[in-house]
């Protein structure tokens, strides 16, 4: 039998993907921090961004979200550090939070 993502995780990949087209994922770290212009000129910044939120973001048993909050907090300090050469992501991102999975 084939498992679907849950309702909760659907949800919470939506609202993520909304706050990134929308410019507004990760407020306030990333005010003055324009990011949208990697969707037309550096897409594997945005791959990898989704890659984060993907890798941190946890379920429980019944799949329900656990730490959205936290999962788009690490894609913003990514995306913060990728765009601001000044900004160092703490604690810094953990391999497995960064892998690209087939």
């Amino acid at each position: 039998m084939n498992k679907k993502l849950s309702t909760s995780f659907s949800g919470a990949l939506r609202k993520f993907s909304y706050w990134m087209a929308s410019g507004s994922v990760g407020k306030p770290l990333m005010e003055g921090v324009e990011y949208l212009d990697l969707y037309g000129e550096e897409p594997s910044a945005i791959e990898q961004a989704f890659a984060i939120f993907a890798n941190v973001i946890e379920l429980d048993e019944d799949g329900v979200v656990q730490n959205a909050k936290y999962a788009e907090q690490r894609v913003a300090q990514y995306l913060r550090a990728y765009c601001d050469s000044t900004y160092a992501v703490s604690p810094p991102l953990e391999d497995w939070e960064v892998a690209l999975h087939e």
